[in-house]
Parts: structure tokens; sequence; C-alpha cells
């Protein structure tokens, strides 16, 4: 497989402090891959040295082939890098940021097109210091991929948006990832990582704790966890060890909650409601309400985490 990121056995300390330690993973081309992690998990440091703003202590890092630490300039010239703060030149309009960009880049983008792709015509000429939160985020995005990149990294790049602008931003990354350009995304938003990501990386206390595809790291923690479960509503009370020789096969069983509402630990293959919605139908009971419910990516990277505040 072609990897446009690489990261082996990755090291980086500060004196005593060990920021990054032993982090190894890695990106495909055109693949969007989510870095998550509580506050102080090494993410920053870890996207310094990626873009070669910082060296490892140890192991390495191959951006697009190349090593950031000692061709730093040739790796920045080849990928797109929006900071969750990105800065911008205070008095600049986003229209003269925008041109000034486009003079770093052989083949970039049309300024216009990104204005209107990003909602961002009504204040083009305005000045960056006026732009509200919401408006910076949207340009600090235009200007990573203004260059047409062949990996960005966006940092937050959905913080402090509307639902519109989010949802904007999404589609963004998708087409990004249709062009064939690879995305890693760090995010404190997990639905946004579950919904756009291809891989997830979970990184702790400058560790990688967990590492795989959305379903996989739900699949793994609902295994452990014994998570999935399917609740039943009914009309009337059912047999519950008529039931049970049902569920038998499945190394399943059903437990009273109250009258009328039960519960099966177990995952909600189709099989597996499809016994239970007959078995109800032989005895002669109307099914109300079936639900399953499983585990989020939120539930895995809390469990991995642990649920206090990080300063």
């Amino acid at each position: 497989m072609d990897h446009a990121l690489v990261v082996d056995s990755v090291v980086k300390r500060f004196g005593d402090t060990t920021a990054v330690d032993g982090m190894t993973f890695s990106a495909a081309r055109g693949e969007i891959l989510a870095l998550l992690g509580p506050n102080g998990a090494g993410k920053s440091t870890l996207i310094d040295m990626c873009t070669g703003f910082a060296s490892p202590t140890d192991g390495s890092i191959r951006v697009l082939g190349i090593d950031p630490a000692t061709h730093p300039q040739r790796v920045r010239d080849r990928i797109g890098i929006m900071l969750q703060e990105g800065g911008g030149y205070s008095a600049a309009s986003v229209n003269q940021m925008l041109k000034l960009a486009t003079a770093y880049h052989l083949n970039p983008h049309d300024p216009q097109w990104l204005l209107e792709l990003l909602g961002l015509e009504g204040v083009a000429n305005t000045s960056y210091r006026r732009l509200s939160g919401g408006q910076r985020q949207r340009l600090s995005l235009a200007l990573a991929i203004i260059g047409r990149p062949e990996l960005v990294f966006l940092d937050e790049p959905t913080a402090g948006l509307d639902a519109q602008s989010r949802h904007a931003v999404w589609e963004i990354i998708e087409a990004l990832k249709r062009d064939g350009t690879t995305v890693v995304v760090t995010t404190h938003l997990m639905d946004e990582a579950e919904a756009l990501a291809d891989q997830v990386v979970i990184v702790d206390r400058g560790r990688v704790v967990a590492k795989g595809t959305p379903a996989q790291l739900i699949a793994q923690e609902e295994a452990r966890a014994d998570a999935a479960t399917i609740t039943i509503e009914t009309a009337a009370a059912l047999d519950l060890a008529a039931l049970n020789e049902v569920l038998a096969p499945f190394g399943l069983a059903a437990e009273s909650l109250r009258h009328l509402h039960y519960l099966i630990h177990g995952a909600g293959a189709p099989e597996i409601l499809a016994a239970v919605a007959a078995e109800a139908a032989r005895q002669g009971v109307l099914i109300r309400d079936l639900a399953v419910a499983h585990h989020s990516l939120e539930d895995v990277f809390l469990s991995l985490t642990g649920r206090e505040l990080r300063s």
C-alpha cells in the first residue's frame, strides 16, 4: 500500500517530559485519518513533527516519502496545514490573503472559487481582524487547500462553526478524498470522526492506545464490554422461558426489566431480531417497540482515555 504518512516509533522529549512516547501508525494516500486524543495527549506535538516544525527525539516520520526533519520545506511545498489558531494579517482582507497565498504555489485554486465554496463572498473585502471565529476557520481551511496539497493536516476544522458550515466543511473534506488527497484531521467531535474517517488513531499520554476503522473500534469495544443491547416492549406478557429457548442457540437470554419490557444483552444481528419477532408472533404477542442500542466512537474514546477532565 502506498502511504502518504508513516509514523514509526516516534518519541519526542522536552527535558524530563515525554510528549510523544513511541507512536506508530500510517495513513494511505487518498485516506481520511482522524487523530483523536484528550488535551495533552501529544497530538499537536506530533503534527509539529509531521510538518517539519519540530524533530523527533527518536523514531522516524515520512511525509510523502520525505523526512520532514531534514527536508521541511520540501514537505511543506506539497502539504496543506490548517491550525486551530491559524492567524492572519490583521489588516489584510480575505481576498488579499487568498491572492497572496496563490503566489506561493505553482498551480493554486482560483481564490474566487474558494470564496464561493466556503461562503466567504460576503466578507471578501473584510479585514481579518473583523471576521467572526467561524469565518476565520473557513478562511484557514481555504488557505490550507489553495495549493492543491497531496496531504492536508486539519486541526479542529469545524470548531466554532454553525451546523450549515460544519456540514459544508465535511463535504469539502470528502471531496478532497475523492480527488486523492490524504486528510489527517484532529477533532474532539466524535460524530465527525465516525462520519468522515476511514481510519482512526486514538492517542493518550503520548501513546497510541487504539487504531482501526470506526466500525472495528466500536465492534471491539462492544465485544469487550458486552455493550450492545436489544430492548423490547410488548402489548402482553411474553413467555420468557419459551423465548430463551429460541435465543439459546445464539448464546443469548432475555430478562424482564419491568412489566411488558424486556432486555437482551448482545448484538442485534438480523437473524436474532427475526427469531425474537417470530417467537412473539407464535405466542400471539404484539411487539410495540424493538430497539437495538450500540456503542459509538465516543463510548470507545471515553473507555480508552477515561472521563476525567484534562487541562
